[in-house]
């Protein structure tokens, strides 16, 4: 994990919520790369800042609950992929 990044919340943290989504975006702020994915199948004790330096665009990825996971309409100019 990056030092200056916070630490955020577990996968089995967000699923206690009812929460079964995560948005990923680019940390680029001038890029419009994002993705949507199932946190189903994530461990309960894995953070989601943990996940951060899988994902590569051009400076990295910010991953953040989808507390619209169970919407079937998602704007066009996210790059939503179905999962």
């Amino acid at each position: 994990m990056l030092a200056d990044r916070p630490q955020k919340i577990t996968f089995g943290e967000l699923r206690d919520m009812g929460v079964r989504g995560v948005l990923v975006y680019c940390a680029d702020f001038q890029c419009s790369h994002s993705v949507a994915l199932s946190a189903d199948h994530s461990p309960d004790d894995v953070r989601l800042s943990d996940i951060e330096p899988q994902f590569v665009c051009k400076r990295g990825a910010d991953v953040r609950p989808d507390f619209n996971w169970n919407r079937s309409t998602v704007p066009a100019m996210m790059g939503h992929r179905n999962t």
